[in-house]
């Protein structure tokens, strides 16, 4: 089990990754508010009393100054952590003062956390009291919306559900539409698109669709904290993924993900918003003082909270 006062330092993690990063928003560099978002985790999870590796970060360790996978983070020899970040999700979002801009970040005792390559991964999730398996990846859209909306006691016209617009996408947006469920497309960042299908406060009912497979390990920590259900699988298409899953230890790539494949034992999530948005506000900066919050997740805890931080600049 993790720490519980583990949670407390990964939301300041997360919230200073989302001031660094806001400081740019609306720049049009994308790039500019990642490095910045990169550059203060680091920071701030070298300065913490852990072994964190970097199990889900953005490439290898000829890409950095990004956070690598297998980066070896923080000044203590234990805990021993898996650590999963996504410094800036949705850098589009930013770069253009656009809603849902976060900073993300999970963590899990070592070994817990999926090690999944930087590839694109197949993904659908759906809320907590529902029946086991109520939607399946491997199922048509049309009989995952129809069986979750009979579970839910819902009429096919209120379900709604969210994936990203694109054109990769079309056919699942054709069939939504024929059957006539309500659609919520999102331009970027589809960690919060798979959060929204979890938790009351949003329309979503289901999240669906092909996004980044670090992403999708994040989602499924945030997830699993609120009782969903969550299956993936990566797609794998050129040489190169292959080699590079291959590196991490996977050599099934039809291999269907379960929640628990994902992430297994306890789990930390946290994710702060750079710009405001529905799962989160933005940061604030008052005087010499900013304002962040941060949805964060406890699983062993049962620790599910928006928590609002105010920090000197």
């Amino acid at each position: 089990m993790l720490d519980p006062k583990l949670l407390n330092q990964i939301i300041d993690v997360a919230a200073n990754a989302a001031y660094k990063s806001s400081l740019l928003k609306g720049m049009g560099d994308k790039n500019a508010a990642d490095q910045a978002a990169v550059d203060s985790m680091r920071t701030e999870l070298n300065n913490m009393s852990i072994k964190g590796k970097v199990v889900i970060g953005e490439g290898e360790m000829d890409e950095a100054p990004m956070l690598y996978i297998g980066e070896v983070l923080g000044k203590s020899e234990f805990p021993k952590i898996d650590i999963a970040v996504d410094p800036l999700d949705g850098t589009k979002l930013a770069a253009n003062n656009m809603p849902n801009a976060i900073s993300v970040i999970s963590i899990s005792e070592e070994g817990n956390l999926l090690q999944a390559p930087d590839t694109y991964m197949d993904k659908i999730s759906v809320g907590p009291n529902l029946p086991e398996n109520i939607v399946d990846l491997d199922e048509d859209i049309k009989k995952n919306i129809q069986n979750l909306a009979k579970a839910k006691n819902k009429n096919i016209k209120d379900i709604c559900v969210c994936m990203l617009d694109r054109e990769r996408h079309q056919h699942f947006i054709n069939e939504t539409k024929s059957l006539g469920a309500k659609l919520k497309l999102i331009s970027d960042g589809d960690v919060a698109g798979s959060i929204f299908s979890a938790i009351d406060e949003s329309e979503v009912d289901m999240y669906i669709g092909i996004g980044g497979a670090p992403e999708g390990v994040l989602a499924a920590s945030a997830i699993k904290c609120l009782g969903g259900q969550f299956q993936a699988r990566l797609k794998i298409d050129e040489e190169d993924e292959r080699q590079r899953a291959q590196k991490l230890g996977i050599t099934d790539f039809q291999k269907k993900y379960y929640l628990d494949d994902i992430v297994k034992g306890d789990v930390i999530f946290c994710a702060s918003g750079v710009t405001d948005g529905e799962l989160v506000s933005g940061v604030k900066i008052i005087n010499q003082e900013f304002e962040a919050e941060t949805f964060a997740l406890h699983y062993s805890q049962k620790f599910f909270q928006k928590v609002k931080t105010k920090y000197n600049i």
